[in-house]
């Protein structure tokens, strides 16, 4: 059978049990936790640590297989498709949180400031941002220009820098390679350590917090789920930079490095709508 007429196939797995048990000690531990049971927070690390170590073996066996050569185009394309369409459930869980805040903003505030509403909140104005009725607590909205404007020129940059380390290793220049994904990483930790700044900023500096009416709920859900995106953004780059390092990627078969590009520039995208709507808006 030739090459390309031949679909991998791979055999039985007991990485998939394994991560099964991590997600049942994750679960478990975390239902103990918030009932304050005390092994709840060791039970929730060690489903983390089985989960760590889930998915390097299992990240380590399609390494090998695709090092090795069992991968052909058509398991490629099979490859992109799971990709387009895990990003795409990533649009979808952020368009969530980015329709949450425009119901809130476009809808529920006004109607809170009616005529028929100033009879519960008469004190009540709406004008965004606001806590929502009943907070009476002041806080400072966080502004656009500073840290999230500094922010924004890193994630373009880092984007920038990603795809002069693609084209890098599509003219097999491993220098230019190495070079790219080290500046790309180096500004996602630099992003990464703003924000944490930012929000200590916010939270003993401003009142602002999580538990800040609507406003807070939404700045940290969307920025904080967004901070997340980056840090695994940024693990995979690091993970890609192993690879590199061990002579891993071909200019003609290099889709993990792909994968993780389209993440990473996902993640650009979702920050620029993040930028205009939470910070500037």
């Amino acid at each position: 059978m030739s090459q390309e007429t031949y679909y991998y196939v791979p055999g039985p797995s007991r990485w998939p049990l394994v991560g099964s048990l991590a997600l049942l000690l994750m679960g478990s531990g975390a239902a103990m936790w918030v009932n304050h049971i005390g092994a709840g927070p060791y039970m929730v690390l060690a489903g983390f640590l089985v989960l760590v170590f889930m998915m390097k073996g299992w990240f380590g066996v399609v390494i090998g297989e695709s090092e090795g050569g069992s991968y052909n185009k058509r398991v490629d394309l099979s490859f992109r498709w799971a990709m387009s369409w895990f990003i795409f459930s990533e649009v979808m869980f952020f368009s969530a949180f980015f329709g949450a805040l425009f119901y809130v903003r476009t809808l529920s505030i006004p109607d809170l400031g009616s005529v028929e509403q100033q009879m519960l909140w008469p004190e009540f104005k709406a004008a965004w941002p606001s806590a929502g009725p009943g907070f009476k607590e002041a806080f400072t909205p966080m502004a656009a220009w500073g840290i999230p404007a500094i922010n924004t020129l890193l994630l373009l940059t880092s984007g920038v820098t990603l795809t002069w380390a693609h084209w890098g290793l599509l003219k097999d220049n491993r220098t230019q390679l190495k070079l790219g994904l080290v500046l790309t990483i180096l500004l996602g930790l630099v992003f990464l350590s703003l924000q944490v700044f930012e929000y200590s900023h916010a939270y003993h500096e401003m009142n602002l917090k999580l538990s800040t009416g609507v406003y807070g709920t939404t700045f940290f859900m969307l920025t904080g789920f967004h901070g997340l995106h980056v840090t695994i953004g940024a693990t995979m780059l690091i993970v890609m930079l192993f690879r590199v390092m061990a002579g891993h990627f071909k200019p003609d078969h290099h889709f993990a490095f792909e994968g993780v590009a389209w993440y990473w520039h996902f993640v650009d995208v979702v920050w620029l709508f993040l930028f205009v709507v939470v910070y500037w808006l």
